[in-house]
């Protein structure tokens, strides 16, 4: 993959939601991939440590580290304790933020994992393979692939073959959607063929031979948006369905509770949204210092295998701080 793009794993989320420890320093701020703007990042990520009021040589070291600063997309995420930090370079644009606890502040990473905003594009022809990774307004960048020659084109069939089977190291493991950019017959023969789970039905049309990186990625943008729009749209009806059979919670206490329980199927948050307090053992909500209660129910979600969604208020259903699809009435 491109090395300006890390999007958090569900592996690497659920370590950050699970760290506990005295001084835990989340900061967020917005970068942008253009080399002449890095100087100004790295001043706002001191002005963001020093806003923290926390010594940590790691954080010092990260903002003294000039290739650290070289490569970066529309934001970066950083994550500290007195002993270990952890960076994300995200292709959502996010607002400044420092903020210390004993536990790391995570829902607005939440939304990076949710609507990333990247994809891969795979442009066939019968003279070319490659591979194009788009990531928010980031500039496309071709992905480096194993040697893929001598392949059969003669029998298209078996050359889309020979290309799935040459692709496997490389898609494994990313989830990232995979978006065709081929012409017929080569088109229906790769998709018979194709292996990756997360290839889309949806392809960009023409022939992509002659077609640039930064003309790929404008043709696969709206089909992520539409992607987007029908996932978010799938979830709202099954939300109507399955509260109807008691199976949905708006409450945010409900909601606690249930992930408490290991009963989320589903969540979704308000991204915009900070409420403060804790939650006990038993799921009851009470006030208090801590920075984040939504943080903590997406945590014991995830914990319990549930998926969470970091969406805007309008997303939610009836307008809450968050909503859950339950696996059983709680």
């Amino acid at each position: 993959m491109a090395l300006h793009i890390d999007i958090p794993t569900p592996a690497q989320l659920a370590t950050l939601l699970d760290t506990r420890a005295p001084d835990c320093v989340s900061i967020y701020l917005p970068t942008s991939p253009l080399p002449q703007d890095a100087d100004a990042a790295r001043i706002e990520f001191k002005n963001l440590v020093a806003e923290a009021g926390t010594s940590n040589e790691l954080l010092t070291d990260l903002a003294e580290d000039p290739i650290a600063w070289l490569l970066l997309a529309h934001s970066l995420a950083v994550f500290a304790t007195p002993g270990s930090l952890r960076s994300f370079r995200l292709p959502n644009r996010l607002t400044s933020l420092a903020v210390v606890a004993d536990r790391f502040h995570i829902k607005p990473l939440l939304r990076a994992v949710t609507f990333p905003q990247a994809a891969l594009v795979l442009a066939l022809s019968q003279h070319d393979v490659r591979l194009i990774e788009v990531a928010g307004d980031v500039p496309p960048s071709e992905v480096e692939l194993p040697e893929l020659f001598p392949l059969d084109t003669v029998h298209l069939h078996r050359y889309a073959r020979q290309i799935d089977r040459a692709l496997r190291p490389t898609l494994a493991g990313l989830g990232l959607p995979l978006i065709l950019a081929a012409t017929e017959p080569l088109d229906s023969f790769y998709r018979s063929t194709n292996t990756y789970p997360a290839l889309l039905d949806e392809g960009v049309p023409g022939n992509p031979e002659h077609m640039t990186p930064a003309e790929l990625a404008a043709a696969s943008r709206p089909i992520l948006d539409a992607l987007y729009a029908a996932q978010l749209d799938a979830v709202r009806e099954r939300f109507k369905a399955w509260q109807s059979r008691g199976r949905a919670a708006t409450d945010l206490s409900d909601v606690a509770r249930a992930a408490t329980f290991g009963a989320v199927d589903t969540l979704l948050v308000d991204i915009d949204d900070l409420v403060e307090g804790s939650i006990d053992d038993s799921g009851t909500i009470s006030d208090g210092d801590g920075q984040g209660v939504v943080d903590e129910i997406a945590r014991r979600v995830i914990a319990t295998g549930g998926k969470v969604l970091a969406v805007r208020r309008d997303d939610i259903p009836h307008g809450n701080t968050a909503a859950a699809l339950l696996r059983h009435p709680v």
